[in-house]
């Protein structure tokens, strides 16, 4: 007995690209403001992130979202980790967009998933199979070709795949929605987003309301862009299934090295792509894996359903629930 693979949500499945192309091409939104200091700009998007996510969730569903979350076991001590984490991933994450290491800040959103596998084994004592095992040791290859490249380990990608994925770990462990969960987590950073830009004012090097109204248009506008993908991809990874968001996920770099490469003209050299080579060919077959197991499931389902539904032959009783594998 054969089972349909499950539909997909349509809705779901754009909300979840269209996310994902937004941080692909985010490198040349911030490649805009190279001429504002990154502190100034991380400082921006928290503010004005707080200011559309909070207003929006008051709009909708008044203050009731903030007590709910915070009501809940160490809630708020899990949120006040992840917006240490996810502050620090944008710092790198700027700055190297505004000194031109958009290539290298790609390369840390491809090892990423990677870095998530890892950590699922030694924090979430989680199983791998062979292929996994080999995706991971052939990705961490890479990074070695890499780091012998430049003469050291490539930081900037290593820092922006440790900080994300953390970050990943505590909003997967923590009890709480993806948009009130940013909410309150620009709130822990907003006193001091806030007094890094009264500083900066108090210095006279403050760049928002110095005349160029188009860059305080985007330091504005930022804010939205940092708050909508995330609510687009809460949206779409609760409508599809959860090994198609892993490889979507890879549209995002994907496109932050193209734009690097075509758009802001880094150099992408032939070393650097043996590097990178093995890396995609690790998420080729973690992908693939991914792939492949995931078509298995609806099969084993079917086989259990029949298992249910066909009579025992020799008066054997149909398998007890704990005999079934797992």
């Amino acid at each position: 007995m054969n089972a349909a693979p499950p539909a997909i949500d349509r809705k779901g499945l754009s909300a979840a690209i269209a996310s994902y192309v937004l941080w692909g091409v985010f490198p040349l939104y911030w490649y805009l403001l190279k001429h504002v200091p990154a502190m100034q700009i991380i400082s921006h998007r928290i503010v004005w992130c707080a200011l559309f996510v909070v207003g929006f969730l008051v709009i909708r569903e008044g203050w009731g979202w903030l007590r709910t979350a915070l009501m809940r076991p160490r809630v708020a001590w899990m949120l006040l980790a992840s917006s240490v984490f996810i502050s620090f991933n944008w710092g790198i994450y700027i700055w190297a967009v505004t000194n031109g290491r958009v290539i290298e800040a790609s390369l840390g959103y491809f090892i990423n998933p990677l870095v998530n596998v890892l950590i699922g084994v030694l924090v979430l004592h989680e199983r791998l199979n062979r292929a996994q095992w080999a995706a991971v040791a052939i990705a961490g290859l890479g990074v070695l070709w890499l780091a012998l490249l430049h003469g050291d380990p490539p930081w900037i990608a290593l820092a922006l795949a440790f900080s994300f994925a953390f970050y990943g770990l505590i909003r997967k462990l923590a009890n709480v929605d993806a948009v009130p969960g940013l909410a309150i987590e620009s709130l822990f950073l907003l006193v001091p987003a806030l007094a890094w830009l009264g500083f900066a004012h108090s210095q006279g090097v403050a760049a928002f309301g110095d005349g160029n109204l188009a860059s305080d248009a985007l330091l504005v506008f930022g804010g939205a862009l940092t708050a909508l993908p995330l609510i687009g991809f809460a949206y779409g990874a609760r409508r599809i299934p959860y090994s198609l968001v892993g490889i979507l996920q890879y549209i995002a770099p994907t496109l932050q090295l193209i734009g690097g490469v075509w758009l802001l003209g880094e150099a992408f050299t032939g070393t650097q792509a043996i590097g990178f080579g093995a890396i995609w060919v690790a998420l080729a077959i973690y992908g693939v894996d991914g792939w492949r197991r995931s078509r298995r499931q609806p099969a084993l389902a079917a086989r259990e359903h029949c298992a249910e539904q066909v009579p025992a032959c020799d008066g054997a009783a149909p398998p007890h629930e704990s005999e079934r594998r797992p």
